[in-house]
């Protein structure tokens, strides 16, 4: 079996392999993602977007994971209220699936194994951190409350509040711009290959982790991806 935690190089596969997890002493920023990435909630999400059509009495048509992975919430309320016909507005269709999974966040929802190790781990090395999500920032930052990890982060960007999505650099831009670090000395930590894709355009590092929900894209984010592994406390042990 290879390195769980290795880059993947994505430019000549006869090309010497490259440090296997990040020289941290390189590196001023960092930003996390939240769903796959600090919490185990991406499953979570599947379900209540398919329970929402199904509750209304729309069978979801084939490929309707797919069709809604790249988009935030709000572009998801807009591709329900037009790809299936509901006659609701998308501020509704949004509040009623946050309040579907509201009870997750607020009391369900847990880390992935090792997030603590690394964020204290990057805090000893004086590496600022902040939150990007295309969730509803309410919903994040409540879970990060009870699970005890806001203290580790300035702020939390999401991609709602300023109206884009992460097929887009946007709201990595804006978080990087906030914590006051270079795009080229600020890590980037994802486990979608869109916003890995477009956060790596602008330049940043990216350190991805694997999602059981992104199985079938883990060749291409390998590609795109810096650093790549299973989960962090693979990661860590790199360190040790």
């Amino acid at each position: 079996m290879t390195d769980i935690c290795k880059i993947e190089n994505n430019k000549n596969s006869s090309a010497p392999a490259l440090m296997p997890c990040p020289d941290l002493n390189k590196f001023e920023g960092a930003i996390f993602d939240v769903d796959g990435t600090l919490l185990d909630s991406m499953f979570k999400w599947e379900e209540v977007e398919r329970g929402y059509i199904v509750n209304l009495g729309i069978t979801p048509e084939p490929g309707f994971k797919d069709a809604l992975r790249i988009l935030n919430q709000h572009e998801i309320a807009e591709y329900f209220k037009r790809h299936y016909g509901i006659d609701k507005d998308m501020q509704t269709i949004t509040d009623e699936k946050n309040k579907m999974i509201e009870p997750f966040y607020f009391g369900e929802v847990t880390l992935r194994p090792g997030v603590v190790a690394l964020l204290e781990m990057l805090k000893s090395h004086g590496i600022k951190m902040c939150v990007a999500t295309a969730t509803d920032r309410y919903l994040v930052d409540a879970a990060m409350e009870r699970l005890g990890i806001s203290k580790y982060f300035s702020k939390t960007f999401s991609c709602c509040d300023y109206e884009t999505t992460k097929t887009r650099p946007d709201i990595f831009l804006k978080a990087a711009e906030f914590l006051c670090t270079p795009i080229n000395k600020t890590l980037v930590f994802e486990d979608a290959p869109h916003a890995i894709a477009s956060a790596k355009s602008a330049g940043f590092t990216i350190v991805a982790v694997y999602d059981e929900v992104m199985v079938d894209q883990q060749d291409q984010i390998k590609i795109i991806a810096d650093y790549h592994c299973d989960c962090w406390s693979d990661l860590l042990r790199l360190y040790d």
